[in-house]
């Protein structure tokens, strides 16, 4: 009786086509009738499954196993069928899925992701989007007139994504590595001079004309000067404390809630130029009692930008002022601090910032003051001279 032929440790039975499944202590390859080769391992959830690719010759296919079987060692293995679900499935709930923000970033996520985000991830597993989609992506953005600041917050809110897909074990690592490219580059925006200023607050409605003062010397934002109420201000200490903002959605609802930071919440000294304008706003505008917002609507309503911003213009074209936005006004008192000597930390303050990144900006080199810093390198260099050459010989 002829005896039957029994594969080896190292081999198993030809398949269909004639090829051979190679084993190994872990894994295995197999050569297809393509000619190319396939490895296969068992994961640590016991599910049989291939390599994504395959392979031109076998020694390939055996150092992937090995990267492979390393990282199950390591516990830095992922599920490759995590990475499967679609972007625009994951982002979505990712969004939804964020505790604690604010209704503005909400709405701000939903668009940018909406946009920006789904027309070129939203049919893509979270798997297969790769740092050369996302170069293209980012270029193409901005060669089609995006606005640099826009396709930053894009970026931030995709690498964001992506960086809790990292967590979850869908993907190894974020595609997202532009360098800078989620830091938005914004123009550098006009402050006005303190002759404007005053021009400007008298050309105002005259009910505004504390806001626009306000804004300017207090370094408050809209949202802030819109939730103001009357016991915020201490006009006999010439102090404001900021303790909440309105955000103002596209439904036309309007919400008040905590400043946009923990450090937004802030007392701001003011001088007195703007509380004599106060007193007469209170006496004039104002309700008596402490719940009282302190700048209203003409028509009695909590302050709306959409309103607003018709008065804010025709106040601009009487002051001869054009390209100029409300949040300037901010940027112009900030100027103005720092040229009075406000130190970095004495900025952050006032401004409502808990990093140095924004309050760095106003302490540039003003007008005069880099003159003196030469004249008075001058004169030191001047001393030194003196006293190696006391004849005054200058050999």
């Amino acid at each position: 009786m002829a005896k039957t032929a029994v594969p080896t440790l190292e081999e198993e039975p030809r398949r269909a086509g004639g090829r051979k499944t190679t084993k190994r202590r872990f894994g295995r390859v197999r050569q297809l009738p393509s000619g190319r080769w396939q490895a296969r391992y068992r994961g640590p959830d016991d599910i049989d499954r291939a390599a994504p690719e395959t392979f031109a010759n076998k020694r390939d296919a055996e150092i992937w196993l090995t990267k492979k079987e390393a990282e199950i060692l390591a516990e830095d293995w992922s599920n490759p069928d995590l990475g499967k679900v679609s972007f625009k499935e994951y982002g979505s709930d990712w969004v939804d899925e964020r505790p604690g923000l604010r209704p503005k970033t909400v709405q701000l996520y939903e668009g940018l992701f909406r946009l920006h985000l789904v027309p070129t991830f939203g049919n893509l597993a979270v798997s297969e989007i790769k740092a050369a989609h996302v170069r293209k992506w980012r270029k193409t953005l901005l060669d089609g007139g995006l606005g640099p600041v826009t396709v930053a917050k894009a970026y931030r809110l995709l690498k964001a994504i992506m960086n809790t897909a990292v967590e979850d074990k869908m993907i190894k690592s974020n595609p997202c590595q532009i360098k800078s490219g989620g830091k938005e580059e914004s123009p550098e925006r006009p402050t006005l001079t303190m002759e404007q200023l005053f021009i400007l607050a008298g050309t105002i409605e005259p009910r505004f004309r504390a806001l626009v003062l306000l804004a300017t010397f207090g370094s408050l934002r809209w949202g802030e000067l819109a939730a103001l109420r009357r016991k915020n201000l201490d006009l006999d200490a010439r102090t404001v404390r900021v303790m909440a903002s309105t955000t103002e959605l596209k439904d036309g609802s309007v919400t008040v809630g905590l400043p946009k930071s923990v450090a937004g919440a802030r007392t701001v000294a003011l001088p007195e130029v703007v509380v004599s304008e106060l007193r007469v706003h209170l006496d004039k505008y104002t309700e008596e009692h402490d719940e009282a917002f302190v700048f209203l609507g003409a028509k009695g309503a909590m302050l709306r930008r959409s309103a607003f911003s018709r008065i804010w213009a025709r106040a601009l074209k009487e002051a001869n002022l054009s390209g100029v936005h409300f949040h300037d006004l901010r940027h112009t008192g900030n100027t103005f601090a720092s040229q009075s000597g406000a130190t970095l930390r004495e900025l952050m303050n006032r401004m409502g910032h808990s990093t140095t990144r924004a309050a760095l900006i106003y302490l540039h080199t003003e007008n005069g003051r880099d003159q003196m810093i030469a004249d008075g390198m001058g004169r030191l260099a001047e001393a030194a001279l003196k006293k190696e050459d006391p004849q005054g010989s200058g050999t």
